[in-house]
């Protein structure tokens, strides 16, 4: 009985649409009138680096926890419930205690985040689509308040799924739009026909430099390639979406994701339009280096926390290729280890960025000339 009216009222609350935060807000007080927490989290991610993006941390771990915090999570990614090693696992839930079969000071993040904090567990739900995580829900019990149940969690895994759809959609549809922003993305809607319901003025500015060209009195109803995306995506499984890189006028790429929705009983087709994703991004980094395009490939793949193994069953080639290619990058980044080398692209690269980041609504990183902030 708790599980459905759970679930029946967040998905009420989630109609509509919702900045990240609003749904982030929504699902967390829903969930925690079910599954209640001392100290809780909502964190959207980028589903290509999974590194935090954006969220609700009014009750979260205190600002002295966050820097070793994201040492753990996102450079050493050697604990048990990494968020890396989360996604890997079939399940969109885990809760450490178990994870560690009651040893919790087996836990590097236990002893080192949790226990200070006087905490004694810590639930953790992927809000995930397939292969692609959207954010992310801590909620974290301390030793005064009772374990978190079976119960408890089957609710927490069932919250997942509708929270997921709508934190997906809105990046798409919601947040601040104003104007040409130059690292945001803009959306476009598509009627039943594909003929263009609305759009934001960041996506017309994406569209314009799109290289399509049309003979007099053709392409008015918008770039073939837009609506040739949305055919696709209406062919596609439920859910899956399709997905295309164009290159622009001014040398620049720009990715383009169409997801079919249902509005009104009429069946539209939203398109987001934006620079290509921080996987790409990083590879232009790593392009810097100097790395061959094999070996800037491993590096990605360190990057995600995955072993030699694991690279090497990915890549179809053999460990001792992988580790002579590592030994490539550690020679051109100038580091000595796999930990230096995400540390190096990390704290260089990301890490001054959270100290004041001008963020927009959706959590994404605006450029300085954009933040609205006097200098």
């Amino acid at each position: 009985m708790i599980l459905s009216e759970t679930t029946s009222r967040l998905e009420r609350g989630l109609r509509g649409e919702l900045n990240a935060l609003a749904v982030l807000d929504h699902t967390t007080r829903v969930l925690l009138d079910a599954v209640p927490a001392d100290v809780w989290c909502g964190v959207v991610l980028d589903p290509s680096t999974l590194l935090d993006t954006g969220g609700r941390h009014e009750s979260g771990f205190p600002e002295s926890s966050m820097r070793r915090l994201f040492e753990i999570e996102h450079v050493e990614q050697d604990d048990v419930d990494n968020l890396r090693a989360l996604t890997r696992r079939s399940g969109k839930v885990s809760l450490l205690s178990r994870s560690t079969d009651g040893r919790l000071d087996d836990s590097k993040y236990y002893r080192e985040i949790l226990r200070p904090l006087g905490l004694a567990d810590e639930l953790r739900i992927l809000l995930r689509q397939g292969p692609r995580t959207w954010g992310l829900l801590v909620l974290c019990r301390d030793a005064h308040t009772r374990p978190f149940s079976a119960a408890e969690l089957a609710v927490a895994e069932a919250v997942s799924v509708p929270a997921c759809a709508a934190l997906r959609r809105s990046l798409l549809l919601s947040g601040v739009d104003c104007g040409p922003l130059p690292d945001a993305p803009g959306w476009v809607v598509l009627d039943g026909d594909l003929g263009i319901r609305s759009m934001s003025p960041t996506a017309r500015h994406w569209l314009d430099q799109l290289q399509e060209q049309h003979a007099p009195g053709r392409g008015e109803g918008g770039p073939y390639l837009l609506r040739a995306l949305a055919v696709q995506a209406r062919g596609e499984q439920a859910g899956a979406g399709a997905h295309v890189r164009a290159p622009t006028g001014t040398g620049r790429w720009v990715s383009l994701r169409a997801w079919p929705l249902e509005q009104g009983g009429e069946p539209t087709v939203v398109v987001s339009i934006g620079p290509t994703e921080p996987a790409e991004l990083t590879a232009l980094v790593l392009d810097v280096y100097g790395l061959s395009p094999r070996a800037r490939e491993i590096a990605q793949h360190v990057l995600l926390g995955r072993s030699t193994s694991e690279i090497a069953g990915h890549l179809g080639v053999s460990e001792y290729t992988v580790q002579d290619h590592l030994k490539q990058v550690f020679d051109k980044v100038g580091v000595r280890s796999r930990r230096e080398l995400v540390a190096e692209l990390f704290f260089r690269h990301y890490l001054p960025q959270l100290a004041h980041p001008p963020l927009s609504t959706d959590g994404r990183l605006l450029s300085p000339e954009h933040d609205g902030r006097a200098d």
